[in-house]
């Protein structure tokens, strides 16, 4: 199946334009799956469909102080804020579900400033829900560097510049390419979803240092040694 939103828009710039427009175009897509697919495991371990839909809308829901007030409240335990915080806004069936993500479409709320955090975010999540129900969705190239350029420079949620340190990613289908080292090479989607932790996105990559990258993939930790095996 392929996405109905993506290929034909026109390039933004604007960094919360691109969370709306990829936001938008994940609505777009799951207008049209059945009731059953919503139960469908993501590649978030653990988590349906619907529940990553939920966690989308809970982070595009929590402003800083929000996100801290309920963090106090867990005790400072993340991870069970961020279940909480789901949670909260499962719907009652995944229709509910999907409107409360729709609501939010637009939202320019987050728990901090850093919006290709938050791009990176729907990029992510988007490619969760969309790969175990075989939707492909043609993402704006200028916002996949957006996030790929992140990931790279900086851990963030995920240790994605760890997981890239010492080798050199390069895009086949668009002008991204950091770093020094042994060759990683893939689509720029691809690349983003290894350097968020996917292990999935590591069968559409090549290269000398696939080996060591591999091997950062699939630790949480991100770490592994900084050379090709």
């Amino acid at each position: 199946m392929s996405s109905r939103v993506g290929g034909g828009r026109p390039c933004v710039t604007d960094g919360w334009q691109a969370v709306a427009a990829e936001r938008a175009a994940l609505v777009a897509d799951l207008e049209w799956i059945g009731v059953g697919a919503w139960r469908t495991p993501s590649l978030c371990d653990g988590l349906s469909v619907e529940e990553v839909v939920a966690h989308l809308t809970a982070g595009a829901s929590s402003g800083s102080i929000r996100w801290l007030a309920g963090l106090a409240r867990c005790r400072f335990d993340v991870d069970r804020m961020v279940d909480v915080r789901l949670r909260e806004q499962l719907g009652g069936t995944p229709d509910e579900t999907l409107r409360r993500f729709r609501g939010v479409v637009d939202s320019r709320t987050a728990p901090s400033g850093h919006v290709d955090a938050w791009l990176g975010e729907v990029v992510v999540h988007g490619e969760d829900v969309r790969r175990p129900l075989g939707i492909s969705h043609a993402y704006a190239p200028a916002a996949l560097e957006r996030v790929a350029r992140f990931f790279a420079a900086r851990d963030f949620t995920v240790p994605s510049k760890r997981r890239s340190a010492g080798l050199r990613l390069e895009a086949s289908d668009g002008p991204f390419a950091v770093g020094e080292g042994p060759l990683v090479r893939g689509r720029t989607v691809d690349l983003v979803l290894a350097m968020a932790g996917r292990p999935v996105a590591l069968d559409h990559l090549e290269g000398p240092g696939l080996p060591t990258f591999a091997a950062r993939v699939v630790d949480p930790s991100g770490r592994a040694p900084t050379t090709a095996v």
